[in-house]
């Protein structure tokens, strides 16, 4: 495994977006186990991108506009679903646990996280292939690439989460702070929406 490549991947997982700021959500709202979970949802998404590319999917969906649109906007639509939830949702950094999410809809809101996001397929399918050499088995070694993608997502989430999740009660103690990170998320969510929106192929 390449150092290259372990670095730029480290610094892509590491880059704050959707996944990133749903994890550190679950992790200020429910605590570690939480966002531990979120980061399982997340990383899981992953997977549909990483066959896609191996498939060769990712080149489809790059060359059809239409495709692209779609899984693009379809995106943008969840990440608006995600601002609004997080911006009325008055239980969403409680001090009372009253109704914690099941784990699966934990991990199913991660997993749609990413999978709506066009951009990652893409991204598979220009990054991967650059670390893939003539001598090699190009699917077997882009699975190897891809597991190693995988688990540092989830490691660098995991540790997000392990921070918001160690904050959580400095956090929800104050009314205030809870008012000012609960709209900080809404509208980071509202932003990543807006910026899928306006990016290309």
């Amino acid at each position: 495994m390449s150092t290259e490549f372990l670095l730029t991947t480290l610094v892509i997982v590491a880059t704050p977006g959707t996944g990133v700021l749903y994890t550190l959500s679950a992790g200020l709202s429910r605590g570690t186990r939480a966002s531990v979970v979120a980061a399982v949802g997340c990383t899981l998404g992953i997977v549909p991108h990483m066959a896609a590319a191996i498939t060769g999917l990712a080149a489809l969906l790059h060359a059809s506009g239409v495709a692209f649109a779609v899984l693009k906007y379809l995106g943008v639509a969840y990440l608006l679903f995600m601002a609004v939830s997080t911006l009325r949702d008055k239980h969403a950094l409680s001090v009372e646990e009253t109704t914690p999410r099941s784990a699966g809809k934990v991990i199913a809101s991660g997993i749609l996280i990413n999978l709506l996001n066009p951009k990652l397929t893409i991204f598979f399918f220009a990054f991967l292939p650059q670390f893939v050499t003539a001598q090699q088995h190009a699917t077997l070694r882009m699975l190897e690439l891809s597991a190693v993608f995988m688990v540092l997502t989830f490691v660098v989430f995991v540790v997000y989460g392990a921070f918001a999740a160690a904050v959580r009660d400095q956090v929800i103690s104050r009314p205030r702070v809870v008012l000012w990170v609960r709209r900080s998320f809404g509208g980071a969510f509202a932003a990543l929406a807006g910026r899928l929106a306006l990016t290309d192929r």
